[in-house]
């Protein structure tokens, strides 16, 4: 294939071009929050499973003492009902009596009782300051990816600016060349991530390798207008004054 020298030399004007693009995309694909917010999704997970589980034990807490204040009820009732029956002073002396120390077996289960609610109640309040801990934990990890979002968006936003800039130059600069040429071009870049090298004191600047005797032989025997590829990585490299020739 042959192409004018100075056509040759505006591949790497097209290759520059590629190469940012490549970049670019490289640095939407390793943006740190990208990082970040898998860390953060992983974090808001394990922070969801722990609130469920101090919601589970703030709600059987609450269930517990319900449970204990309706059994302390039916004790006061039970009292109430002995209590005037007692003032009522009716009846045989013994179930008088019996009714006196059935209050006093009443007044200790419900004295049990209470304690043992107040215990819950401590517990509970405990348990909802677990609860509080974790969901402000929540808030703030999910404000957190909020704000996350926002900078890689932005990034991204800063990056879809800059490509479609790039593109803008690429699109007039590869029309201008030879289809043939470009063609040759995009196939070695699209294999190996770069399609055209400068030749430089006798170094492929593709896969950075210098050449042999004999392959600066036969590229010396060539005409200018020829195109020359590395024989190693088989990249486009483009002659100049300082390609030792």
């Amino acid at each position: 294939m042959k192409a004018d020298p100075q056509v040759q030399r505006r591949l790497l004007d097209l290759q520059a071009i590629d190469t940012n693009l490549a970049q670019l995309a490289h640095r939407r694909r390793s943006l740190p929050e990208r990082a970040e917010l898998e860390s953060l999704a992983r974090e808001l997970s394990s922070l969801e499973d722990e609130r469920v589980r101090a919601q589970v034990a703030v709600d059987d807490l609450d269930r517990d003492i319900a449970r204990m204040e309706k059994d302390v009820e039916q004790v006061r009732a039970r009292k109430e009902k002995d209590q005037n029956r007692l003032a009522a002073g009716t009846g045989p002396a013994r179930e008088l009596e019996a009714l006196q120390h059935e209050l006093v077996s009443l007044n200790r289960r419900q004295g049990d009782l209470e304690d043992a609610e107040l215990e819950l109640m401590e517990q509970r309040e405990t348990a909802q300051g677990v609860l509080d801990g974790v969901e402000q934990r929540l808030a703030d990890t999910r404000d957190k990816r909020a704000a996350t979002e926002q900078r890689r968006d932005d990034a991204m936003a800063e990056i879809a600016k800059e490509e479609e800039f790039k593109r803008g130059a690429r699109q007039p600069l590869a029309a201008d060349l030879p289809s043939d040429l470009v063609n040759l071009y995009d196939k070695i870049r699209e294999d190996t991530g770069l399609g055209a090298a400068l030749l430089t004191a006798g170094r492929c600047g593709g896969c950075r390798l210098e050449l042999s005797g004999a392959d600066l032989a036969r590229i010396r025997k060539t005409a200018p207008d020829d195109v020359v590829r590395c024989e190693d990585c088989r990249r486009i490299m483009v002659r100049t004054n300082e390609s030792g020739l």
